[in-house]
């Protein structure tokens, strides 16, 4: 009988790659997602007709216990959050009830309904913030940064609680920046490629960032998803980092990206003070011994291969 997953944020980047993983080990999977007048699916309309989508909420626990009770699923991984960091500020309740309170409801809906369901929680490297350690890795403290991170943190620590407080099979995935083609224009790495491809197509002249110096320790989502799921199959739960454990700045994303288009970054990147976060964390390195040791994870796509796709991903969708 084939092993069946729950799948809350299955819209979104990681949701559809780790939905594409589960497809190809077997799996029957359920996608959560919020009832909308217009429902946004691109990202997994290629696989539409092999999944089921249901509806349901991180803000309503009740829609949570319907949902396990009617699928009855054996894992189920937490994705959904408010994620973009920046609208962390302008929108710090909200993302609060959803990031940090909908990991409460969904690890409750967990323990009523059967507590043998094994749950993943996304958790970020945004938790860490100003570093106290350089790496960071599981034992780092936290000092998160933004109501985004402090969010994180909130799952984080819920996850734990239940984890000891319930034996619930709960494990959280420290994730630092992954990206991908699927990456929301929102995001640095997306609004710099896709500010490339409209610039080498002429419609665009410019791109307006906010701090150069920034360092962020990016890889490619489809290769952390791969971790999320090695997590769910161990005897015991834990917690991982998962990262690549190299750092580029931002100004490194834009000179390999401008590069891959044959352009030259300094002609066309300007520093504009209003994409400057209010309280910016500078250096972020994981340290994923501990996935690499345990899990047996291990990416395959590097920094200037997931850019240089991302940008050629971008210049095609243009051209089309």
């Amino acid at each position: 009988m084939a092993k069946r997953a729950l799948i809350t944020g299955i819209t979104g980047q990681d949701g559809s790659y780790l939905a594409e993983l589960l497809l190809t080990k077997g799996y029957e999977v359920i996608g959560l997602i919020r009832r909308s007048s217009t429902l946004t699916i691109e990202r997994i309309s290629h696989i539409q007709d092999q999944i089921t989508l249901v509806s349901g909420d991180l803000v309503d626990e009740v829609s949570l216990i319907n949902v396990l009770r009617d699928f009855r699923p054996s894992e189920v991984y937490n994705l959904a959050a408010q994620s973009f960091v920046q609208t962390s500020w302008t929108q710090p309740v909200l993302t609060g009830e959803i990031t940090a309170l909908g990991v409460t409801r969904i690890l409750d809906a967990i323990r009523i309904v059967d507590p043998e369901i094994r749950f993943y929680q996304a958790s970020s490297s945004e938790m860490f913030g100003r570093v106290h350690s350089v790496p960071q890795d599981e034992l780092t403290p936290f000092y998160p940064r933004s109501p985004y991170g402090v969010a994180k943190v909130y799952g984080h620590w819920i996850t734990v609680n239940y984890r000891e407080s319930y034996d619930l099979h709960a494990s959280s995935g420290i994730l630092f920046n992954h990206e991908s083609p699927r990456r929301g224009l929102e995001f640095v790495t997306r609004k710099v490629t896709n500010g490339v491809a409209r610039i080498k197509a002429g419609l665009a002249t410019e791109l307006r960032l906010g701090n150069l110096d920034a360092q962020r320790d990016w890889g490619f989502a489809a290769d952390y998803v791969r971790a999320m799921w090695a997590m769910l199959q161990q005897d015991t739960p834990n917690d991982y980092v998962v990262a690549t454990g190299v750092t580029h700045s931002v100004r490194d994303l834009c000179e390999v990206a401008f590069d891959a288009a044959g352009l030259n970054y300094e002609d066309y990147v300007v520093v504009d003070p209003k994409f400057i976060r209010l309280a910016d964390v500078d250096l972020l390195i994981g340290d994923a011994t501990k996935a690499h040791e345990v899990l047996g994870w291990k990416t395959e796509t590097d920094f200037h291969g997931l850019v240089q796709m991302m940008v050629a991903a971008d210049i095609d969708a243009l051209a089309r």
